[in-house]
């Protein structure tokens, strides 16, 4: 027989499980357009049930929909399955890939949905999108409900019109996707706060902390001055970085990644956060500094070589030429505080991802690897032709016969061909690397300014191309690469 604990225990799970299902409307073309009609703003994810990334999708989605509960006005969330019930909605509303998500107002298709994919950001764009760009607090109570958010705010007070409320509201609209804005003329709101005519800064509740002020007061003039404004105080000195603010931060920066979570464990977060932000103090405006959620961020624990964190933090950093270092000590205040002051001075060695130096590389095309590549390209004394390529890439593997041809062509000329799996190593921050196969060009008196190679990618094409760059000409190729006549 089953205890009342485990049955409470089980109940807990499947709550979990669930959570927010309850909250998306499971919409078919029976009562697709009246469903939608009801709300004036509908989210809708149109899916296929075998679809990978609606699976991922979907308890985000979930999530959302919990999130937005009792919005006003209210937000509704939908979806529609396109295999089943409502094959004839989505052709209607011409769906070809999956998830497709698209914003209805009143019935009607407003726009695309292009926000972030996971739940909070989901919620922030939705709710963004729906009434003013600030919300206007008209009371006491409502401005005392609006800072009790768990979220970093932007607060205006406006005794009456101005220039400065005129600057606030228009950034308002400008970033109404991103950021969270208010604003207030109520006398006891104005009274409360000691302002008639200010903007401030007010990070969200659950960041407090003893080494940085709660909020921050706007002194500029202008829209320019107030958007340099709230992007150099929105984070402080030490900012929860999330997958949909990553972009936020800027080099050199220093990450710890542990389990950062507000909503589950907001004291233990703290815990270490409050420890970076003692370090963080001293590095203002030289070196940033962030905390990660691992779990969030295993990607890039990968591409330090980390497969997990433990259940201390563990401290990566990037300079500013992206060089990636690790805090290779245990997690403290002292060593974190070593780890930055040697980040700032050049003195770590940097962490590089490679596969193993080859111990026979007499091949007419070269292997280049995160330790070696700069034995391989950079010093090698001739010019180089290097390819970044990825295993599974198709053009690549075509690309094959005909580099390893090119090569054994100039085996005998001052020309190197070399390539590199960019999956497996790191590519240096100099070469620009967003597709497969991408091919520089490095002339021996000049390895520091690589030119991306964007010629054909025939055998006859690369031909002409390295006979016209070579620094020397070549034994057997003119300068257009027509072969040279060999004297009897």
């Amino acid at each position: 027989m089953i205890s009342a604990v485990a049955l409470l225990a089980i109940f807990g799970l499947l709550h979990t499980a669930f959570a927010g299902e309850a909250d998306v409307l499971d919409l078919t073309d029976s009562d697709f357009s009246i469903r939608v009609a009801e709300t004036e703003t509908t989210l809708v994810m149109f899916y296929a049930p075998w679809c990978g990334h609606c699976k991922k999708l979907k308890p985000e989605y979930a999530k959302a929909a919990e999130l937005l509960r009792g919005e006003d006005p209210p937000i509704a969330l939908a979806k529609v399955d396109c295999t089943e019930g409502g094959k004839d909605t989505c052709s209607k509303f011409s769906v070809s890939g999956y998830p497709t998500l698209k914003i209805f107002k009143n019935g009607e298709v407003s726009q695309e949905y292009n926000g972030p994919r996971e739940a909070s950001g989901i919620a922030k764009y939705m709710k963004s999108i729906v009434g003013p760009a600030s919300k206007d607090l008209l009371t006491l109570d409502a401005f005392e409900a609006f800072m009790k958010v768990q979220e970093t705010s932007v607060v205006g007070f406006f005794q009456k019109e101005s220039d400065l409320k005129s600057v606030f509201l228009k950034y308002a609209d400008s970033q109404r996707e991103r950021l969270r804005f208010g604003h207030s003329s109520a006398k006891e709101v104005l009274d409360k706060q000691g302002e008639t005519d200010a903007i401030y800064l007010f990070r969200a509740k659950q960041l407090a902390n003893k080494f940085e002020n709660d909020f921050v007061k706007f002194s500029g003039k202008t829209k320019d001055e107030l958007t340099a404004f709230v992007k150099d105080n929105f984070h402080g000195l030490c900012g929860v970085r999330t997958r949909e603010t990553a972009s936020d931060f800027r080099n050199p920066l220093v990450v710890v990644y542990y389990a950062v979570d507000y909503v589950k464990n907001p004291k233990g977060t703290n815990y270490w956060r409050n420890r970076v932000l003692k370090v963080a103090k001293e590095f203002v405006g030289r070196v940033s500094f962030a905390v990660s959620a691992k779990d969030d961020f295993q990607h890039e624990l990968n591409e330090y070589g980390y497969d997990y964190v433990g259940d201390k933090p563990l401290a990566l950093a990037r300079d500013s030429k992206n060089q990636k270092f690790v805090m290779k000590d245990e997690f403290s205040v002292e060593n974190l505080q070593a780890f930055a002051t040697a980040l700032e001075e050049g003195s770590l060695e940097p962490y590089v991802k490679s596969e193993p130096v080859p111990e026979s590389n007499d091949a007419p095309v070269k292997i280049a690897v995160g330790k070696n590549f700069d034995d391989v390209v950079i010093n090698n004394g001739v010019d180089t032709l290097v390819e970044f390529y990825a295993p599974w890439c198709g053009h690549c593997k075509k690309l094959t016969p005909i580099y390893e041809e090119l090569a054994t062509k100039l085996k005998d000329e001052d020309v190197s061909v070399v390539k590199m799996d960019a999956t497996a190593n790191d590519v240096p921050p100099t070469f620009d690397v967003r597709g497969f196969p991408t091919l520089y060009w490095l002339s021996k008196d000049d390895k520091s300014n690589p030119k991306r190679y964007e010629g054909g990618r025939e055998i006859d094409d690369f031909m002409k191309y390295i006979a016209k760059h070579a620094t020397n000409e070549l034994k057997g190729w003119d300068r257009k690469g027509n072969v040279k006549k060999v004297e009897l």
